[in-house]
């Protein structure tokens, strides 16, 4: 049987509609909750497309400023994205303290501030600035990462947490479609990113950032109903213990294995990737445009994956999490084996001359684009279900745990993708998704072992 694509799109377009607006197949307080997983994923979408795609093009721009602009300035585009993880990784820890504090509303505001904060600090790129800025927003994401874990976690029951977690993988990995479409007609046709076209690019880009603030100004507070998630209220001290002692469980010392796998998975394809396109000179003329083309297939695989796990969840969650990420895994390893075949081993460096093993060719590097991003779709829906569901109570640790692990494991990769090789780097993806991929399936085996014996008791 072959599935048409508008068909597929359409088909999604009813269900969420039937949800919204139907009273008679979900409740109207399940729409209200719907209507927050929502805006919480558009909020995330703008706010994003905006990071996202500056984070895609970050190394390009500052290359290009250093060389026709500024030989003086001395920031790196690696160094930068490695210092806004190391400060996110480190400041995770105070994240569930804060939370108890204030609720998931308000430390998603500031986060999203220090995002445009950091965009708009491109306007006039100064080396203390990009790493003052890179520092802040270490600060935000940390809170804006653990507070979204929160909030989808109280708007969402054990039936619907899998697919709101779709819903909003889908709309936030929209960033990656949109605003690299963008990218790939405003660098059209160029070898260097000039001024006019710096600014006009971070000019758009913060103000696709501002819209994002005012939808998190707007987000409304969880209304608890019988058979929500609730979260346990804590003290800032409680919750910064708990979050310790969480850390040390068995299941979650598993998925740290997992976490780490996404976090160097991540850095890979959100900006050592599409910057190896770019350096690669074999693409010729198009190569700086295809930046922003490998960008826009990234997105389209999240959205497609997040889709597929999210709207049409039910077709999937009746055989478990686990043949989801096994199929990331595939899809990864492929893209992995291609790229190690299209690209020069040392295109993460800059600008080379050098050929691959094969004839470098643009339809793969965008297909590998495609894979890496719907991978990554199969990775985090599947992390967002599973802490979602087996630590509902204490959401705000258990994410607060995931992007820790997470992002130190992207900031070590930013920090050597500098200096290593490209065939070292997929080596070391390909053994930590082999890793990552057993322990979640452990993981996932002990809950289904554990519903098992529970139902047998009843």
């Amino acid at each position: 049987m072959r599935y048409d694509p508008c068909r597929i799109i359409i088909y999604c377009l009813v269900k969420v509609k039937n949800c919204l607006f139907n009273p008679h197949d979900i409740r109207m307080t399940i729409n209200k909750k719907l209507l927050n997983v929502l805006l919480l994923g558009f909020g995330f979408m703008f706010v994003f497309t905006a990071f996202q795609t500056m984070g895609n093009i970050q190394k390009t721009i500052l290359d290009s400023y250093k060389n026709n602009e500024d030989p003086n300035f001395n920031g790196d585009g690696y160094i930068s994205l490695a210092l806004i993880y190391a400060i996110f990784s480190l400041f995770n820890w105070s994240a569930p303290s804060i939370i108890s504090s204030t609720g998931p509303r308000i430390v998603m505001i500031y986060g999203s501030i220090t995002y445009l904060f950091f965009i708009l600090t491109f306007l006039s790129p100064k080396t203390w600035l990009l790493y003052l800025a890179s520092v802040i927003i270490g600060t935000g994401a940390a809170l804006i990462w653990t507070g979204q874990g929160n909030y989808l976690t109280l708007n969402s029951t054990k039936d619907t947490i899998s697919r709101n977690s779709g819903i909003f993988w889908a709309l936030l990995q929209v960033s990656m479609f949109a605003g690299n479409l963008f990218v790939f007609f405003q660098f059209q046709g160029l070898t260097e990113i000039d001024k006019s076209t710096r600014n006009v690019t971070v000019i758009v880009l913060s103000v696709v950032a501002g819209v994002g603030v005012g939808i998190f100004l707007l987000l409304p507070k969880p209304q608890f109903e019988e058979g929500d998630i609730v979260e346990v209220q804590q003290s800032p001290r409680d919750a910064f213990i708990g979050a310790i002692k969480l850390f040390r469980t068995r299941k979650m010392l598993l998925l740290c294995f997992t976490f780490f796998y996404t976090g160097i998975s991540l850095s890979f394809f959100s900006g050592v990737y599409s910057s190896c396109i770019g350096f690669t000179k074999q693409f010729g003329s198009q190569a700086k445009q295809l930046v922003g083309l490998s960008g826009i297939f990234i997105g389209l695989g999240e959205i497609i994956g997040g889709a597929l796990f999210g709207i049409l969840g039910s077709r999937f969650s009746r055989w478990g999490r686990d043949p989801i990420v096994i199929a990331g895994f595939i899809f990864h390893v492929a893209a992995y084996f291609i790229t190690f075949l299209n690209l020069p081993n040392n295109s993460p460096f800059g600008d080379t001359d050098d050929k691959a093993f094969i004839t470098s060719s643009p339809a793969l590097a965008i297909l590998c684009s495609f894979l890496l991003g719907f991978g990554d779709a199969c990775y985090n829906t599947q992390v967002f279900s599973i802490l979602g569901s087996i630590y509902a109570d204490i959401s705000a640790s258990a994410f607060a745990i995931f992007k820790f692990v997470q992002s130190v494991a992207t900031a070590a990769s930013f920090f050597y993708a500098s200096y290593v090789l490209l065939t070292i780097q997929l080596g070391i993806l390909v053994f930590l998704a082999i890793v990552g991929t057993v322990t979640f399936v452990l993981v996932e085996y002990s809950v289904k072992q554990e519903q098992k014996d529970a139902q047998a008791i009843e």
